[in-house]
């Protein structure tokens, strides 16, 4: 069996491997991934073979792909690496584009047409974006919405403040992925594929922070803010 037998096949084949790059996946994942599509599941060995891999690097990548959710495996020894269903895939894809543009019109609302601010100011480095975070959650008085892909950095920073913020009554409400640990005390929401890390403080104050928290725009525009709250309740019951 060979996947690239046929020229026509082998170029809409890279096509595809060219795609799945985008969607987050290495060139070793993406011809593993579609391996087990032709496949419908096999051994480490087997794939690799298809997928003109390196035997030696088979598990890992397989590993990789299981984490990335694109497989799962069928206890057993040898282990069985299946595809994930693509209609759950699809799904999960769709939700992260439509989170993205949510996000990108979103921004372009909060700093205006022309890119000039609407009350918002920009911070660059991930300390001073922490640090930020952590004075939201020191005002806070009634309530703290946090959605992040990031939350185990921003509890293990924080800690102190989340502390105080549940000592005075303050709801906390965190969205964030299963890999994730949120602090005790605190809603939580598992959501997979966050971009970004939102946070809303007592529907006051805002604040945006791209995925590796190393630049943010932050508001204390109620209007904004209200609005961003808007979009993370949407993501909360969605």
């Amino acid at each position: 069996m060979d996947l690239y037998a046929n020229t026509d096949i082998n170029k809409s084949i890279q096509n595809m491997i060219d795609s799945l790059k985008v969607l987050g996946l290495t060139e070793y994942e993406a011809k593993a991934f579609l391996a087990l599509i032709y496949l419908g599941g096999g051994e480490a060995e087997n794939v690799a073979k298809i997928a003109k891999i390196p035997r030696t690097s088979s598990y890992k990548v397989l590993d990789s792909l299981e984490n990335k959710g694109f497989a799962k495996v069928v206890s057993g020894k040898p282990r069985i690496y299946k595809p994930m269903d693509l209609k759950i895939l699809e799904e999960r894809f769709d939700r992260l584009v439509k989170d993205l543009f949510s996000h990108l019109k979103l921004a372009q609302e909060m700093f205006g047409e022309k890119g000039e601010p609407q009350l918002v100011y920009t911070i660059y480095g991930k300390n001073k974006v922490i640090q930020k975070i952590g004075e939201m959650i020191e005002l806070s008085e009634q309530e703290i919405l946090l959605s992040s892909p990031k939350l185990a950095e921003i509890r293990k920073a924080l800690m102190d403040n989340i502390k105080k913020a549940l000592s005075r009554n303050v709801r906390i409400i965190v969205i964030t992925s299963r890999t994730q640990r949120a602090p005790k005390n605190t809603e939580v929401h598992y959501k997979d594929g966050l971009i970004a890390t939102d946070i809303v403080s007592d529907g006051k104050r805002a604040l945006i922070a791209d995925a590796e928290l190393d630049a943010c725009g932050y508001s204390d525009n109620p209007v904004l803010a209200e609005h961003l709250k808007h979009f993370i309740e949407i993501m909360l019951y969605h």
